[in-house]
């Protein structure tokens, strides 16, 4: 299975192979993205993904691919207990009383939420018993329609089988739930992935997404506003943003503020509501390499901060280098990881 998350700036993919029980990382690829300022064509997007599947070895053609955070939505919601076909049909017909926004043109998909049972929980399960509806706890996805016809066109068109179309969203959480399974199960953590142009914010609650928001603030605009303090160039400013020499720490600091801003509001937002701390913060994407970036996000969160990574779940079957380098590109792939195991 190859599994890419098509970023703004580098695609990301994996290719896992099931060994049994077992699911084994073979390769990954990171790869310079065709066109990060403005919408890929069909046409460019089969040639990219052609591309992929030869770096990765062009061993199997069944591929899930990510959609991007600004491409779809996801929501936590309550929906009656029916068949998931129905749910289907019930968010097409009434998506602005489910999902609070208009989105005609849009295809939607739902997952039944597994009941889990944790001492927070008992008591609101046990109050709603008197007589209400029963319902089921939904992850509620949605894209445009011609968005997902033409990931579908570009797929066919590159010799690729679509297995999945899975939101970006989603994928850190599924590849979280693997490698840390008991934090995931009996913690209430905050799950940060920092994109390229956008940055996702998710509260896992014991098992369950208690929170998701998509902030608007990545590495990109870190790295542009560290050149532009610095008056170095952009690549300059990227190396140095990741190895981290002491002197830019002052210039740095005053880009990563307005993140770690938008995060512990979305934090704060979730903690009044629901009446207990969020513990830790887990942080993964290209810019959770940077160890100076992790202090001042826990200096701004109140927080502890850690990089983590999803591979370590996975048997390690890599080539050469990529066996060695592994641990260090590890953080980038949690999109990707998590998509594959959608999959399967």
């Amino acid at each position: 299975m190859i599994a890419v998350d098509l970023g703004r700036r580098t695609t990301k993919a994996v290719l896992l192979e099931r060994r049994g029980e077992i699911l084994a990382l073979t390769r990954y690829a990171l790869l310079d993205a065709p066109l990060f300022e403005k919408k890929i064509s069909p046409d460019q997007l089969s040639d990219h993904l052609r591309l992929v599947a030869q770096t990765l070895g062009n061993t199997t053609k069944f591929v899930t691919v990510a959609l991007g955070l600004e491409d779809a939505l996801v929501r936590q919601i309550e929906m009656p207990q029916i068949p998931v076909d129905e749910m289907r049909q019930l968010l097409k017909v009434n998506h602005k009383g489910f999902l609070q926004q208009d989105l005609p043109n849009h295809v939607f998909d739902c997952y039944i939420i597994p009941p889990r049972q944790f001492p927070q929980a008992k008591g609101a399960e046990a109050g709603r018993a008197g007589g209400s509806v029963p319902k089921f706890k939904v992850l509620a996805a949605a894209a445009k329609q011609q968005l997902v016809n033409d990931y579908m066109q570009a797929i066919n068109q590159a010799g690729l089988t679509a297995d999945f179309l899975l939101p970006g969203l989603i994928g850190p959480m599924n590849a979280f739930e693997q490698a840390l399974p008991e934090i995931f199960t009996k913690e209430t953590v905050a799950l940060v992935d920092i994109g390229f142009k956008h940055t996702s914010v998710c509260v896992l609650d014991h098992g369950e997404m208690g929170l998701s928001r998509v902030v608007n603030i990545g590495g990109d605009q870190m790295t542009a506003g560290l050149a532009e303090a610095m008056n170095i160039n952009y690549a300059e400013a990227d190396g140095i943003k990741i190895g981290m020499a002491p002197e830019v720490e002052a210039v740095l600091q005053m880009q990563v503020f307005p993140l770690g801003r938008e995060i512990r509001a979305s934090l704060d937002f979730f903690e009044h509501q629901q009446d207990r701390p969020v513990t830790h913060c887990y942080v993964s994407g290209g810019s959770a390499r940077s160890e100076m970036i992790l202090q001042m996000l826990r200096s701004e969160l109140l927080l502890e901060c850690k990089t983590w990574n999803p591979t370590t779940f996975l048997q390690l079957a890599l080539p050469g280098q990529q066996a060695v380098d592994v641990e260090h590109i590890g953080p980038q792939l949690a999109v990707a990881i998590g998509a594959a195991l959608a999959a399967y």
